[in-house]
């Protein structure tokens, strides 16, 4: 990462530790960029390019101790299309729920919920946090987004275990690289337009190549945050394992052009079983000067994010 962008003050941390469940060996079973975006996939076929690049038959469940972070609101939207009129650049997220304790097979209904920051930093329900760095207010952006939505929803998983995510490269805040968080849901079901009851399989974080996030941090709207980004080797959250720690498979839908957005992919092997709400768990860091110190909508877990200290709702910034 170069220019502005490039933080040399952090220094690599670890922040997973191994409580809230276990790696499997193997590797994690990624399906290749064409089969996770092709416009019709059979469950054999599905099933078989996961446990292709597993070993053997067991393929690496996603359950760790990453905590939810500070900025987790329950009531999130059933949706494809979670950017509420959001500007930044286009990305369309695929992601495939396998059950990595039975061959890496489809899990036909589970329900995955994403949130992540906007172009500038801001999350919904905490728009007057501080990003850190120098960055306009959340409310100039001229949008028309729901303050307590925007940038979060559920997809429920089809036949092929495959969800599909309408949203934008999320931008960076202070001290953390860029990131898109993920919850993996069993169990319940969609009512009122979100979903209810159930319990939480896995709750992680996805993550982006260095290479492209310093290309879409030099365009509008992100160049006006300026600041220090922090690249992955930096990230107190991910521990350089690549697609078994969250990378993402991007492709780009102009290699000349970045604006016109990418297409990322990951398959996600869980334990139906198993129990993570990500709540009280994983490693933390030191916050911004001043962050986060919004006002939370009403819904809005209590506590006071983040913190070095360990608290009931969050132990790590997020």
């Amino acid at each position: 990462m170069t220019g502005n962008h490039r933080n040399t003050s952090i220094t690599r941390r670890r922040a997973i530790a191994v409580t809230g469940g276990t790696v499997a060996a193997g590797g994690l079973a990624v399906a290749g960029y064409q089969s996770a975006f092709a416009d019709t996939v059979t469950d054999t076929e599905t099933t078989a390019s996961a446990s292709a690049t597993s070993t053997g038959s067991t393929c690496m469940t996603l359950m760790s101790s990453v905590t939810e972070g500070p900025y987790y609101l329950d009531g999130a939207l059933v949706r494809k299309d979670i950017t509420e009129g959001k500007s930044g650049v286009p990305l369309t997220l695929r992601l495939t729920v396998v059950d990595a304790t039975d061959g890496c097979t489809p899990v036909s209904g589970a329900a995955v919920e994403i949130w992540h920051c906007d172009a500038w930093g801001y999350y919904s329900g905490y728009t007057t946090a501080n990003p850190g760095g120098s960055a306009p207010a959340e409310s100039e952006d001229g949008s028309t987004a729901n303050d307590k939505t925007y940038l979060r929803g559920y997809q429920i998983a089809n036949a092929n275990g495959v969800v599909k995510f309408e949203t934008i490269f999320p931008g960076w805040y202070t001290p953390r690289t860029c990131h898109i968080h993920v919850k993996v849901h069993t169990g319940g079901e969609k009512e009122d337009g979100t979903y209810e009851g159930g319990k939480v399989n896995y709750t992680g974080q996805l993550f982006f190549d260095d290479d492209i996030a310093e290309a879409i941090f030099a365009l509008e709207p992100y160049s006006k945050h300026s600041g220090s980004y922090t690249v992955l080797a930096d990230d107190m959250v991910y521990d350089g394992g690549g697609a078994s720690s969250g990378l993402l498979t991007l492709k780009a839908v102009h290699k000349s052009d970045p604006s016109k957005g990418y297409k990322g992919s990951l398959t996600l092997g869980i334990d139906p079983d198993a129990e993570n709400t990500g709540a009280g768990s994983g490693g933390g860091g030191t916050p911004p000067s001043g962050a986060p110190t919004g006002t939370p909508p009403s819904d809005a877990p209590t506590g006071t994010p983040p913190s070095d200290s360990p608290s009931p709702s969050a132990s790590a910034s997020s």
